[in-house]
């Protein structure tokens, strides 16, 4: 990441010049300067000119150069988990100095860059609500006794942004703070895949092999994305059952349950089955406000009303990520403009995210009754046991689309329905996903449907 910084650093302060107003003169003199003394877990260590000193550093922070610094630096690298320090390089070297005298902390730290860890991802930074509070307790579990029977693979799903990977971190964290010696890899499935297709067309499955294969704890991020090609998913088929065989601890996500993921051989959505799947749901009120108090915390933005918390929460309301960025931008907005976060200031940071005209909650009432409506079958035959063809078909459009428009575990969207167990819905669900890709008279009707449930889309 330092050559990348150095190499990109003539545009990041143009940034600075060009979007956040900052004068050249100010530039040259006082930010042109820094130099990089290191970079460790995503944190960029600047030093000041030693001309400059003390003085500088308290200018730079003063005139908080040192946060639009930060944030050319994100949107340069699209990386928001970056963090930088600007400080005397003299303070630098007594740090390291005072690290080094901590072997233990050292070698956690080397652990975590090792693993492909975010530092941040800990059971500690995680806000726990009813809509995670099983999967929160379960990764406790499996963290606390990795490989054991009942809890391997231990296989997480829920919609994008809602906090998998950040469970699946916390518990390589929790494993490395009680012994950082144990093999611990993460990996999105993408760069998984990748390095299996590279192994087998440079005939180097050995190493491949030799590296997946020797870990004791393997974290494998969105295996949705894992490609279907027959000797991809054989090796990756071996590999699984090598480390299972084992006794080694196998972490997965996803965005759906294993069954759902048609991308993948049924041999290897039985493996997925044979641990723990586990769901997580969107959080609710009360948790998304935690989240945001949290990180506002974390990243020191002090003095935010309440009522730009609710406003936030009350408006974004199944993505984690999402509810982080828009508080990022908030305070961004609010340094911009040197003025004090207000509700006033807070909407029109936001009035291209939360924008009220465009916003329909869609909810399995509002699918329910748009479903009736648009093919003439009562609410309560939906809801009922009869299975006539016309209403086990407007059963499961409803089942589709609660699924593809909410973040409703399946057996709420039973619920929904009249009571349906989780087999009718799973194939409910996939038999509509079936005549939607092959019946474009069909997939007309369902997009027909998805404009009336929110005609301002």
């Amino acid at each position: 990441m330092k050559d990348l910084i150095e190499s990109k650093w003539e545009y990041i302060l143009s940034l600075l010049e060009t979007q956040y107003d900052i004068s050249s003169i100010m530039i040259n003199t006082w930010i042109r300067s820094l130099k990089i003394y290191e970079v460790k877990d995503k944190v960029v260590y600047f030093y000041v000119d030693e001309k400059l000193g003390e003085n500088a550093v308290k200018f730079l922070r003063r005139k908080e150069f040192d946060l639009f610094l930060l944030s050319s630096i994100r949107e340069t690298l699209n990386d928001s988990d970056i963090e930088i320090i600007i400080d005397e390089k003299k303070n630098f070297v007594s740090k390291e100095d005072d690290l080094s005298e901590n072997n233990q902390s050292e070698s956690y730290i080397e652990a975590i860059s090792r693993s492909n860890l975010n530092p941040k991802y800990t059971f500690e930074t995680f806000i726990v609500g009813d809509g995670n509070k099983h999967a929160h307790a379960t990764c406790l579990a499996v963290a606390d006794m990795p490989a054991q029977d009942n809890f391997n693979p231990l296989f997480l799903y829920g919609n994008s942004g809602l906090g998998k990977t950040h469970l699946m971190q916390a518990i390589a964290h929790y494993i490395l703070q009680k012994d950082d010696n144990i093999n611990v890899l993460y990996v999105p499935s993408e760069v998984f895949t990748n390095e299996i297709i590279d192994a087998i067309r440079n005939h180097t499955t050995t190493e491949f092999r030799e590296k997946y294969r020797k870990v004791d704890v393997l974290l494998l991020d969105d295996v949705q994305f894992l490609i279907g090609k027959e000797s991809t998913q054989n090796e990756f088929f071996h590999t699984f059952n090598s480390l299972y065989n084992d006794k080694k601890q196998i972490i997965l996500s996803s965005d759906k349950p294993p069954k759902e993921i048609k991308t993948l051989d049924q041999r290897i959505i039985s493996r997925f089955e044979c641990g723990v799947p586990i769901d997580i749901h969107e959080p609710d009120y009360e948790t998304r406000m935690a989240i945001l108090k949290n990180k506002a915390e974390m990243d020191h933005l002090k003095n935010i009303p309440d009522e730009v918390f609710s406003y936030i929460a009350e408006n974004i309301t199944n993505n984690v990520r999402e509810l982080e960025g828009a508080l990022n931008k908030i305070g961004v907005f609010s340094k911009l403009m040197n003025e004090s976060v207000t509700l006033e200031t807070a909407k029109e940071s936001l009035k291209d995210i939360i924008n009220k005209d465009n916003i329909v909650s869609i909810t399995p009432e509002l699918i329910v009754k748009t479903v009736s409506e648009h093919m003439n079958i009562s609410v309560e035959d939906i809801c009922s046991k009869k299975r006539s063809q016309d209403i086990a078909t407007a059963r499961q459009i409803v089942m589709y689309l609660c699924r593809k428009h909410t973040v409703l575990a399946l057996k709420s969207i039973g619920n929904a329905v009249g009571g349906k167990d989780h087999a009718t819905v799973i194939n409910g669900i996939t038999r509509t996903e079936e005549r939607v890709a092959s019946d474009p008279a069909f997939k007309a009707t369902i997009d027909t449907i998805i404009k009336k449930l929110n005609p301002k889309s």
